[in-house]
């Protein structure tokens, strides 16, 4: 049983290493959304289209870190753990998240390649709102499928 529980902290103990650095990604793309908010509603501002290109490519990374690396170690905890209620609502929650993937990459299509910067206003707002709907189910997500094996992996 001591084998067991050492080897369940030496395996999922690092998942909350690697979803405190996404976290913090999540918390730098936060701080370029709101700086890029401010400069557009000043048309002229000489930094614009390249943060709103720097935007696209954290964007893109976070949404792909998501895809590629967390929502999967997450699952993966709770498949070892057998949550079939946490998994069950995480399938749910991916609903959300795929939904505002499409927002997050349409936005990246649009002005990765472009300086043509007419509707980023608008576009900004959207994305805003896509992405605060996949933070809540995130969030959730993290709580159903990791924070809730926290006391089984100690």
């Amino acid at each position: 049983m001591l084998e067991d529980c050492k080897s369940a902290q030496e395996r999922w103990g690092g998942v909350s290493e690697i979803i405190d650095r996404w976290l913090q990604e999540r918390q730098q793309m936060l701080v370029l959304y709101c700086n890029l908010s401010e400069i557009c509603d000043l048309p002229d501002h000489p930094e614009r289209a390249a943060q709103v290109k720097t935007l696209c490519e954290i964007v893109v990374d976070y949404v792909s870190a998501g895809h590629f690396e967390i929502y999967n170690q997450l699952l993966q905890e709770g498949e070892e753990f057998e949550d079939q209620e946490g998994l069950k609502q995480a399938g749910e929650l991916f609903k959300i998240i795929d939904s505002s993937t499409e927002v997050a990459l349409d936005f990246n299509d649009k002005y990765l390649e472009t300086d043509d910067l007419e509707t980023i206003n608008q576009d900004l707002s959207h994305l805003g709102e896509s992405l605060v709907s996949r933070f809540e189910a995130e969030d959730k997500m993290i709580e159903v499928l990791h924070v809730s094996h926290k006391d089984q992996v100690a």
